[in-house]
């Protein structure tokens, strides 16, 4: 028998039946729509408290520090798996046999070119806009480009549009460092796996080949893997909410990137490296700590804590390891700023306050560091970041639509404004 729950109201008013969902894990659910019939509505700033959907692709448990795809641990997945696997295993809900898998890297090799015209869009931008600002611009304007005799509601329509945007996206990424720098474009190469091409359009010119290190790519790929969706956060919201209007997926896309670009989502890595920065040496690092712990100083760690995970974000673990390797196989163990990254580690893992806080070290605070050793500016940090999440962004969208129960986004507000008054003509106002 399913449970429900029963609102009653102290004004006698006659109560309401409201049942109750559980999920594959997680936290049960009242379900209120039977409050809109009844003349009510929840207040959720934020929607923390909030279900927008139903959806089988991510779980997380930040309690436990879990992080799950189509049911599948994401240590096993960055591990054992890699991207093009994981990008398979989001749109399509199972993980590829050899023959669907090879279909699959060959589909998206097809279409990791861009339209030719679309250098026009490039070139439309100033040399010094950032990167994020390009990526929103040209993803948007694929729409122009891709719009007519689509059919958003047919699944192999959808299919083309997932496998265009993974496969495009890279080389829009590269492309905007590219015109950020002055240096020419490159286009992809086929024969390079999803990782490695994406370094060749970034490090090659015209006058030298770029040879991706195998550590490196392998890096790379597995912080993909890691990004590559993360449940309903504001960006993938963002995109279900626009997606719901029937608008077309690549506008769709844009407009989250534009929710990811922001400090307090997809911009903390870039917030970690000027951190370090403005340390600027190891022998500081107990200041900053004091500053840290002191609630009348304004300064926040960047890197530790995470809003969802109140146990060790499952990505860190993994990234930190990852970061290691990268830090090695560069021989970067004694950089300075990577000292001092490595100090505030450790003091995080060691000190209580931070214990006691759970602000463990996230997946920011290591993928910064790598990006650097690699060679990528930190302008590019959340582009990277966008890369990745273009799997889970489309894979969200292609669910939503494939689901018959999906209507348009509406949130509801509380109005709190004026009550009705009159209009006064302007020649009859007062101060």
């Amino acid at each position: 028998m399913k449970k429900t729950v029963t609102l009653t109201f102290s004004d006698g008013s006659p109560p309401i039946e409201l049942p109750i969902e559980q999920g594959t894990y997680g936290t049960p659910v009242i379900d209120i729509r039977p409050l809109g019939a009844k003349g009510y509505f929840t207040h959720d700033p934020g929607f923390t408290a909030t279900s927008s959907c139903t959806s089988a692709i991510t779980y997380i448990d930040g309690e436990q520090g879990l992080l799950y795809y189509r049911g599948y641990p994401i240590e096993e997945l960055a591990y054992k798996a890699d991207h093009m696997e994981v990008c398979y295993l989001l749109l399509h809900g199972e993980l590829p046999t050899a023959a669907q898998k090879q279909a699959f890297v060959d589909s998206i090799s097809h279409h990791s070119m861009l339209h030719d015209q679309m250098e026009n869009v490039f070139r439309g931008f100033r040399r010094s806009a950032h990167p994020m600002a390009v990526m929103i611009g040209v993803t948007g304007a694929m729409s122009a480009f891709y719009h007519e005799g689509m059919d958003i509601f047919d699944a192999r329509h959808r299919e083309i549009v997932a496998h265009r945007l993974i496969a495009k996206i890279p080389t829009v990424a590269a492309w905007a460092y590219k015109f950020n720098e002055g240096q020419p474009f490159i286009y992809p190469r086929n024969r390079l796996s999803y990782a490695e091409n994406f370094m060749h359009m970034m490090f090659s010119t015209p006058c030298e080949d770029y040879e991706p290190n195998p550590v490196l790519a392998r890096a790379l790929d597995r912080i993909f893997i890691l990004h590559a969706d993360h449940e309903q956060n504001a960006s993938t919201s963002t995109v279900r909410l626009a997606g719901s209007s029937g608008a077309n997926p690549y506008a769709c896309i844009a407009a989250g990137m534009a929710s990811l670009w922001g400090p307090l989502h997809g911009g903390a890595n870039e917030a970690v490296l000027k951190m370090l920065d403005e340390m600027g040496d190891v022998s500081r690092i107990p200041e900053f700590i004091k500053r840290a712990k002191d609630k009348s100083d304004s300064f926040r760690l960047m890197g530790f804590g995470h809003r969802v995970y109140k146990n060790m974000d499952p990505r860190a673990r993994i990234i930190r390891q990852t970061c290691y390797e990268v830090l090695d196989a560069l021989d970067l163990r004694d950089d300075p700023q990577f000292r001092m990254a490595m100090e505030l580690e450790r003091i995080a893992l060691e000190d209580e306050y931070f214990i006691s806080r759970k602000l463990y070290p996230n997946v920011d605070f290591y993928s910064g560091i790598i990006f650097r050793a690699m060679g990528i500016p930190s302008s590019m940090f959340t582009v990277m970041f966008a890369l990745a999440r273009t799997a889970g962004w489309v894979a969200q969208w292609n669910e939503m639509l494939a689901d018959p129960a999906h209507k348009i986004g509406r949130p509801r507000q509380l109005y709190t404004g004026p009550a009705r008054r009159e209009f006064v003509p302007i020649g009859e106002r007062t101060a």
